[in-house]
C-alpha cells in the first residue's frame, strides 16, 4: 500500500505537508517523496526509506530545507519512486498515486509499441506513475485522461496532480483505496488517511467518492467529475493496514477492530487465562474480546516501537523475517502456565507467528496457545493495491499446495467453514504454527463490523470475487 497527501494554500505549505505525509509511514516502507510548487517552479525530493525513516531523511535534508511555496504533494510509497514530475500536453505536472496496476506491463509494451518512451524502470518494470501519467496524456483533458487511465488499467489508482491551476485529486474508480478533504482557515488538505491532518489543526469536509475528481485552488474546490454509485473500500483497511486514529466512510479503525473482538468472544468458547493482541494492530481485538469475555488483557508481547516497522510492509522477505523476529520482546513472567488467547489482525505469510511469536511464547512457558485471527483465510493474492503478489506468498494457499501436490484453481472448499476440506486445512495449519488452537473469524462477522453493507467492500482476497470488474480497454 502507499498513502498520499496534497496541500494547497494561502501560505508556505512545507510544514504541514511534511508531517501529513510523514503520518502515511504506517503504509510503506520504500520511497518518501515530496513536491512543492511556488507558483513558478515546483521542486521535488524523493528518499529511500529503508534504512532511515521518512522524518530523519527529511530532516537532514539541505535541499528540503530550501524549498517553499504554497502548494505541494507528497507520498510514502511501497514501490516506486515519486512524485514525479511531468509535462504533459495540459501543462507541468507533479504526480503521484495509491494503489496498482495489476496489467502494467501490457499497457506499457502497448504504448511503447506506438512509440512512447519509459525513463522511470523499476527492477525492470516501468514506474507506475509514470505509466498513470502517460495514459492520463492521451486524454482530450486531464480529467479526460484520468477517465481513459481508470478505462485501461486493472487494479486501482487514486492520484494527485500538482499543477498552476492548482490540486487535482481523483480517487480510484470503486474507491478501493480512500481520498479525504479537509480544511483550516485558509490551507485545503487532501490524504489517505484522516490521522494524518488531525494534529494539525485541519477538519474534514468530506471524503470523496469513488472516482470523484476535484480541483483544488486556494479559491475554491471544484468538482470536475461526480462520484460512482458503486463503492469497494479495501476491507483490510480496517483489519489490519489503517492506523488506528484513520476514519474510512466514518467508521474508526480502532473501533471496527474492538467490535471485532467483541464478535469473536461471543463466537468462541476456549477457557483461558489471559487475551494478549499482537501488537501494534491485534491490540485492540484483544480489548474487544476481553470486554465480552471477562477475560483479563495482559500484555506479555511488547513490540520495540522505536526500532522496527510493520513486519507486512517491506518489499522483501528477508526484511521482513528480520523485523518480525527483531521487533517482538517477550514479558516471561506474564507467560509461564498461562492460557493463552492471541488476537491478530490476519495470518497472511504466516512469519512472524510460526516462526517468532509463537516460539517465543512456549519459550517462555505458555501452556495453551489458541490464536484468533480478525478476518477469513487469505486465499488470494491482492489485484487492486500493492501487496502480496504470488499465491506461495499466502499461508493458506501453501497448505492447500500440500494437500494437493499443486495449486489448484477450484478452491471453495477451503471457503466453506462447515467443510470438511476447511478443517483439515486448519488442523494442518494447527500443526504448523505449533497452536493449541486457530479459528478465524468468519466473513459475515468482520463485514458486519465495519457497519458497511457487503456490497460496499472489496473482500476479493478471502473471496477471489471481484462485484466491480473493471472493463478495460473500453475506450
Amino acid at each position: 500500500m502507499s498513502g498520499i497527501a496534497g496541500i494547497v494554500s494561502g501560505n508556505d505549505c512545507k510544514s504541514d505537508l511534511f508531517y501529513a505525509v510523514d503520518y502515511h509511514s504506517h503504509l510503506g516502507t520504500s520511497y518518501g517523496g515530496i513536491a512543492i510548487s511556488n507558483g513558478k517552479k515546483v521542486h521535488k525530493k524523493i528518499h529511500h526509506l529503508v534504512k532511515a525513516q521518512f522524518k530523519s531523511c527529511f530532516f537532514e535534508d539541505a535541499e528540503f530545507a530550501r524549498m517553499n511555496g504554497n502548494m505541494g504533494i507528497g507520498v510514502i510509497s511501497d514501490r516506486d519512486t515519486q512524485p514525479l514530475v511531468m509535462r504533459l500536453k495540459f501543462g507541468e505536472y507533479a504526480i503521484c498515486a495509491a494503489g496498482y496496476i495489476d496489467n502494467q506491463n501490457q499497457l506499457a509494451k502497448k504504448l511503447i509499441d506506438e512509440g512512447i518512451v519509459f525513463s522511470e524502470m523499476v527492477n525492470g518494470n516501468v514506474n507506475q506513475i509514470e505509466l498513470a501519467a502517460k495514459l492520463i496524456n492521451k486524454g482530450n483533458t486531464l480529467a479526460d485522461g484520468i477517465e481513459y487511465l481508470h478505462d485501461q488499467i486493472e487494479g486501482s489508482l487514486s492520484l494527485l496532480l500538482l499543477g498552476k491551476d492548482g490540486l487535482y485529486a481523483a480517487r480510484d474508480r470503486y474507491g478501493r483505496s480512500p481520498l479525504v478533504l479537509a480544511e483550516k482557515d485558509d490551507s485545503k488538505i487532501v490524504v489517505s488517511e484522516t490521522c494524518s491532518y488531525k494534529n494539525l489543526g485541519y477538519k474534514i469536509k468530506k471524503f470523496l467518492g469513488p472516482g470523484e475528481i476535484v480541483l483544488i485552488s486556494e479559491k475554491k474546490v471544484e468538482q470536475i467529475r461526480k462520484p460512482n454509485d458503486k463503492l469497494q473500500l479495501c476491507t483490510f483497511l480496517y483489519v489490519y493496514a489503517g492506523f488506528p486514529a484513520s476514519e474510512y466512510e466514518g467508521m474508526n479503525v480502532e473501533e471496527f477492530r474492538e467490535a471485532s473482538g467483541r464478535i469473536m468472544a461471543r463466537k468462541d468458547n476456549v477457557k483461558a487465562d489471559l487475551v494478549c493482541g499482537v501488537a501494534d494492530s491485534g491490540t485492540a481485538y484483544a480489548h474487544g474480546y476481553s470486554d465480552e469475555s471477562g477475560i483479563p488483557v495482559k500484555i506479555p508481547l511488547l513490540k520495540y516501537t522505536p526500532g522496527w516497522s510493520r513486519s507486512y510492509v517491506p518489499p522483501f522477505q528477508e526484511t521482513r523475517d528480520l523485523v518480525a523476529r527483531m521487533k517482538q520482546v517477550t514479558a516471561d513472567n506474564l507467560i509461564k502456565d498461562q492460557r493463552m488467547i492471541i488476537t491478530e489482525d490476519s495470518i497472511v505469510r504466516g512469519t512472524q507467528l510460526k516462526n517468532y511469536l509463537i516460539v517465543k511464547l512456549w519459550n517462555a512457558g505458555a501452556r495453551e496457545i489458541h490464536v484468533r485471527p480478525a478476518c477469513p483465510a487469505l486465499l488470494f493474492p491482492c489485484k487492486y493495491l500493492y501487496s502480496t503478489r504470488q499465491l506461495d506468498e499466502l499461508m493458506v494457499r501453501r497448505i492447500i499446495k500440500g494437500i494437493h501436490g499443486k495449486h489448484i484453481d477450484n478452491v471453495g472448499a477451503y471457503i466453506d467453514v462447515e467443510s470438511g476440506d476447511y478443517k483439515k486445512m486448519i488442523g494442518l495449519m494447527e500443526k504448523e504454527l505449533n497452536v493449541t488452537s486457530l479459528r478465524f473469524q468468519g466473513l459475515d462477522d468482520m463485514i458486519s463490523a465495519t457497519g458497511l453493507p457487503e456490497e460496499s467492500l472489496c473482500t476479493y482476497c478471502w473471496t477471489g470475487k471481484e462485484t466491480c470488474k473493471q472493463k478495460q480497454g473500453k475506450r
